[in-house]
Formats: structure tokens, C-alpha cells, sequence
């Protein structure tokens, strides 16, 4: 389901661990989208990006 960051900015965050998706919140997935995308913006070479996969495995 998509959100408003603000009137311009729509966003979609999902979150599957193991496998299964983890329900969140709408306050738990702006966090999310605000702190990756931050993190997003400050690497090189990924400027006007549209969508962001992440992968962790430990």
C-alpha cells in the first residue's frame, strides 16, 4: 500500500525476514523509508533513484 512522505512524495516499504513479512505500523514504515532513504542519498552514483533493494544475511 502506498503512503505520503508529504503532498509530492508517495512511498511502499516491506519488510520480510526469514521469509515472512513483518508487519509494521504506517509511523514504523515512514521511519523506514526516511532513515533509508537518507542513506540512500549519500552514496555516489544512485541520484534520482525510484526503487532500493536491501539484502542482510548474518
Amino acid at each position: 500500500m502506498a503512503e505520503n512522505v508529504d503532498e509530492n512524495e508517495t512511498f511502499e516499504v516491506e519488510l520480510f525476514v526469514d521469509g515472512k513479512k513483518v508487519a509494521m505500523n504506517s509511523y514504523v514504515r515512514k521511519v523506514f523509508f526516511r532513515v533509508m532513504s537518507a542513506l540512500i542519498s549519500t552514496l555516489k552514483g544512485v541520484e534520482g533513484w525510484k526503487e532500493a533493494e536491501v539484502r542482510i544475511r548474518k
